[in-house]
């Protein structure tokens, strides 16, 4: 069993995640504590989940060689090297000349008890909380054969600053998400727009595979989402959530 009573952070220097109330982990992130990631399960990125990401493709999801739509998720592994915390400084590739990194925000389902071939109506029951996920990428064409070299970086999937017990989300499936980097627009979206709902998402899943107690699935990266650059600060946020920052810098920094 992983379980979470209230909102769950590992700050830097501490040996354990700390279950706190939300006024002691704000307290905490505000005097600047930067984090590690809360949990230390697997983590699954979800390729595909967004209704717009599917429309912007228009008919190539029926060219060769997959002729259709996905009919099951479409999921990739974020290895352990790409996993950080809150404040986490990331390295841009190619520097101020690169294409940057997008940062990709989403929500992560954060697995309470062993889950294999679940069922949508009971789904809910086996998340222990939900957390914000920064899965980060190098930007590149292909979503069918997700590359290592673009999405598995040191620091590419920074998580936290918290986990937040199920208890305090009352519908995942409805949740704004937005992303803040310094000079450009505010990106936002929502959870809405998702392919699978979160219950959907995991009783597919898990027809195929086990989750395991600590495991992370992300419910997907929305469509269009904003570039960083070297030097920017991404702010990624839900509402009313503790939000999770992201410093970006190059190679020589």
């Amino acid at each position: 069993m992983f379980s979470v009573d209230d909102h769950l952070l590992h700050l830097e220097g501490d040996a354990l995640p700390r279950d706190v109330s939300a006024a002691v982990a704000r307290a905490l992130l505000a005097d600047g504590a930067r984090c590690r990631a809360p949990v230390a399960g697997a983590v699954y990125g979800t390729l595909l989940n967004d209704r717009h990401a599917l429309e912007a493709l228009g008919n190539a999801v029926n060219a060769a060689p997959y002729k259709a739509p996905p009919r099951a998720p479409v999921l990739y592994l974020k290895p352990r090297n790409t996993l950080a915390g809150h404040g986490a400084r990331v390295v841009v590739p190619g520097g101020q000349d690169g294409p940057g990194v997008q940062v990709g925000a989403s929500l992560g389902i954060v697995i309470g008890r062993t889950a294999t071939r679940i069922a949508a109506f009971n789904a809910l029951d086996y998340i222990a909380g939900y957390t914000l996920v920064a899965d980060l990428s190098v930007p590149h064409a292909s979503v069918y054969r997700p590359s290592v070299r673009f999405r598995a970086r040191d620091n590419f999937c920074v998580i936290g600053p918290a986990v937040l017990a199920r208890k305090h989300v009352a519908d995942p499936d409805n949740l704004a998400i937005s992303v803040a980097i310094e000079g450009t627009p505010r990106f936002t979206a929502n959870t809405a727009t998702s392919v699978r709902k979160v219950a959907q998402l995991l009783a597919d899943v898990t027809d195929f595979m086990t989750l395991a107690p600590g495991d992370i699935i992300t419910l997907g990266v929305p469509h269009g989402s904003p570039v960083a650059h070297e030097g920017a600060r991404a702010t990624i946020s839900i509402e009313g959530w503790p939000s999770l920052a992201v410093e970006f810098m190059g190679a020589t920094a």
